[in-house]
């Protein structure tokens, strides 16, 4: 089939991996004007796509891990009927947009019956794979540029485009006038981070403060709201309130915890510069066009640096950001500040 008109796109992990598969998303589209395109992921990171034009629709699925309320066989039955319903979409072609052989995605998408599947191959074959690509050495390209590669069949090459997130309108209006008299330049400070490897100390936050403030930046603190034993989603409101202690009562600081992605995409947008360890929030910051200054424990950056925008990296030696100092991330800050 030269031309595809229901085109199903999946990606079921992590917000970071949905938000660099928009640039795949978006030159899909231009390949296929006329086509009806939908996305499949998780309730998780299902709001990294909302409002994206170059989706007609965003069907989400949720994941027992997320929803510890409900019991498996609901969750399990929710899912069910979500794929049957993408099943009666008569999709012509499912793409399984993640790097390598993706079993568990194509166990879903067995379920959806598409005409044509699109996807890394597997090592020892896999027939449910009609258009297989050959992963080769897709590890050792930047995330984007890995997944991008599975429109090569479909006749689109090169490099993929910046990433691509829509800011909710009532989100940034709340945000705007959260941040009235906020002196500019204005830049983004988050804290949170999952892996322990990536979780930089307090006093350091604060040193970076106190140089923001000094170079004339106004620091809009963002991190995860909640308690930190939180097993679902662990927050980090003591970390943030132990950073603001140290950056001192008369710190040019604006506290913002983010409830929600709605809401850090809004705050991100408003600022002039992010400085974050690598996580899903520098990707969101990437995707509305803000710069960023990304600091790297133990992942590969490589890999996962910040796509589309202005950036710097700072590497932790070692790997481990409990060794990485205030000093080169002040330094790489105070070469990207925008002008107030």
């Amino acid at each position: 089939m030269s031309e595809y008109r229901r085109i199903l796109v999946v990606r079921r992990d992590n917000i970071g991996d949905l938000v660099l598969t928009t640039p795949l998303i978006h030159s899909l589209r231009a390949r296929f004007p006329a086509a009806w395109i939908g996305a499949l992921t998780n309730g998780y990171n299902a709001p990294v796509l909302s409002g994206n034009a170059d989706l007609n629709a965003v069907y989400a699925y949720d994941k027992a891990k997320h929803r510890p309320d409900q019991s498996r066989l609901r969750v399990v039955a929710g899912t069910a009927r979500l794929l049957l319903e993408l099943r009666r979409q008569r999709v012509d072609l499912a793409i399984v947009a993640a790097p390598g052989y993706q079993r568990q995605s194509l166990n879903l998408v067995r379920w959806i019956a598409a005409c044509e599947v699109l996807g890394f191959a597997a090592p020892g074959g896999d027939r449910r794979i009609t258009l297989p690509v050959e992963y080769g050495g897709g590890a050792a390209l930047h995330a984007a540029q890995d997944v991008f590669r599975l429109l090569a069949p479909l006749g689109v090459q090169g490099e993929p485009g910046p990433c691509r997130m829509t800011v909710d309108a009532q989100a940034l209006a709340a945000m705007h006038s959260r941040l009235e008299g906020a002196r500019r330049p204005l830049v983004a400070l988050h804290i949170s981070a999952r892996r322990a490897r990536q979780q930089w100390p307090a006093q350091r936050f604060a040193e970076v403060i106190a140089a923001l403030n000094r170079a004339g930046a106004t620091v809009m603190l963002l991190w995860a709201p909640g308690a930190a034993s939180d097993p679902r989603h662990p927050g980090d409101d003591a970390k943030a309130q132990t950073v603001r202690e140290l950056a001192g009562a008369d710190a040019a600081l604006v506290p913002v915890p983010t409830r929600g992605l709605a809401e850090l995409a809004a705050a991100l947008s408003c600022a002039g510069l992010m400085v974050c360890a690598d996580g899903g929030a520098m990707h969101v910051a990437a995707a509305v066009g803000t710069p960023v200054v990304a600091m790297f424990g133990d992942s590969p950056p490589h890999r996962w640096h910040p796509w589309g925008v202005t950036h710097r990296v700072v590497a932790a030696p070692g790997n481990d950001m409990a060794q990485l100092e205030a000093a080169p991330v002040i330094e790489a800050a105070r070469a990207l500040l925008p002008a107030a």
